[in-house]
């Protein structure tokens, strides 16, 4: 194997943990409304609602900071991977996979959520809007909040199998090269005692 770039690691972990740390704080608001069943859900729902129009609401900075970081983790991964040895084609492959999904899961459900929360077009008043057929199922507010937090939480696994994967990376690594030190000494402790034999 070869020798792992560690800064193109850092790279990688870096916005990792980034956006876990952004997926943590948002646990607070999405706990109430998806892993708990109160008596009364209405306000965890407001609550959510009202966050995520914050959040939606934010200055451009925000978001083009974030998209920043998503383009560093992506940089990382396009240096690991240029020249490829087999642990990274396996470790940083699969890693670059689940980026990628993660990327999909926030472009297509996180996204388009903010939009729609903060626009606040949700069943039929969505459906009407695209013209969708009197009969045709549509997704209530309570049931859009849960698809927004149910999206953290696939996105949380997600990132946390890329952390997964290169803490794997590194464990293989290390572990190959302890194995070839021990045949070297071995090869040596050998090579010295055909030598003394003589």
């Amino acid at each position: 194997m070869a020798k792992p770039n560690s800064f193109a690691t850092f790279l990688i972990i870096g916005p990792t943990c980034f956006f876990l740390g952004m997926l943590f704080s948002n646990l607070p608001y999405d706990y109430n409304v998806l892993w708990t069943t109160p008596a009364d859900r209405e306000p965890y729902f407001q609550i959510l609602e009202n966050h995520l129009k914050f959040l939606h609401a934010s200055p451009p900075i925000i978001s083009r900071i974030l998209h920043i970081v998503i383009g560093t983790g992506l940089l990382g991964f396009i240096t690991k991977l240029y020249r490829p040895s087999e642990a990274n084609m396996l470790f940083d492959g699969a890693s670059l996979v689940l980026y990628m999904a993660g990327i999909t899961v926030y472009i297509t459900n996180i996204v388009k959520g903010l939009r729609v929360v903060t626009a606040g077009i949700y069943g039929k008043v969505a459906a009407i809007e695209t013209g969708a057929p009197d009969d045709a199922e549509y997704i209530s507010r309570e049931d859009s909040l849960r698809v927004f937090a149910a999206s953290n939480t696939i996105l949380g696994l997600v990132l946390v199998g890329v952390l997964v994967l290169q803490a794997g990376q590194w464990y293989a690594l290390r572990k190959e090269e302890a194995e070839i030190e021990d045949m070297d000494r071995i090869a040596a402790e050998k090579k010295n005692a055909g030598k003394k034999n003589k």
